[in-house]
């Protein structure tokens, strides 16, 4: 097939079809999780990563997807972990429409992700929660995905501290810290950041490792030789469906 007149994310739908390994510009699943330790900085900068690389590659819709706010939800133990959002620190592209709500708990968090999934003016949902709260069970992973899926607005929920449980996330990651890349003009500063990320599930991809660097303008893979790639996947349970309900996230 000849890819030269399709649009741009057509396009990359077409190469993600003949190469099923995961790469960056491939669109973002609707519902994905990472999972890292809260001490190590890494959840929200990765899952910003992640996004701002999709968006780039979803060129057909830039504009819009330029105009439109990103919402960070963050529960309370999560602000205790890993802090509040710092705007300057922030890639400068997010900075002027971050939208940051601070849930008390875990459940007030669920509740504040799903109606941010229902609103077409935001790029994309952030959600932060520590730990594996009762009320993120599998029925509420579900209807995060459903109402995802519904609305087109991807979710990308950061899992601090966490054990991988129940969920219908459509991609899972399990993510640590990096050596970051040397600085290009002062070898004095902090250099980009760089993450050892492993998709342990997928519905699209087969597991992989990689370094993942946040390079300007794009997100840099540098595969893993497949002998330092772990041959036995961790076990996930993740494509068990069962109904989820007309229950409100908060009465969960």
């Amino acid at each position: 097939m000849d890819t030269s007149t399709l649009p741009k994310a057509a396009e990359l739908a077409v190469r993600a079809a003949r190469n099923p390994r995961w790469q960056p510009g491939v669109p973002l699943p609707l519902h994905s999780e990472i999972f890292t330790c809260a001490n190590q900085g890494v959840g929200v900068g990765a899952a910003l990563a992640f996004a701002q690389d999709a968006l780039r590659g979803a060129a057909d819709d830039a504009a819009s997807l330029e105009e439109r706010s990103v919402l960070w939800v963050q529960d309370a133990r999560a602000i205790k972990l890993g802090g509040r959002p710092y705007r300057a620190g922030l890639p400068e592209g997010l900075r002027h429409r971050l939208i940051h709500v601070a849930a008390k708990t875990p459940e007030d968090a669920l509740f504040a992700m799903e109606e941010g999934l229902r609103c077409r003016d935001l790029a994309v949902v952030v959600g932060e929660v520590a730990g594996n709260p009762r009320a993120l069970d599998f029925t509420a992973s579900r209807r995060l995905t459903l109402t995802a899926e519904k609305h087109g607005v991807p979710l990308l929920m950061v899992r601090l501290d966490a054990q991988a449980d129940l969920s219908s996330a459509r991609m899972r990651w399990r993510l640590t810290s990096a050596p970051s890349s040397p600085p290009r003009w002062n070898i004095a500063a902090p250099g980009r950041a760089a993450w050892h990320a492993e998709l342990f599930r997928a519905r699209a991809h087969p597991p992989g490792e990689w370094i993942l660097r946040d390079e300007p303008e794009r997100l840099a893979p540098e595969p893993i030789r497949p002998e330092r790639v772990q041959t036995t996947p961790a076990p996930d349970h993740g494509d068990l469906v069962r109904g989820s309900g007309a229950r409100s996230l908060a009465a969960l």
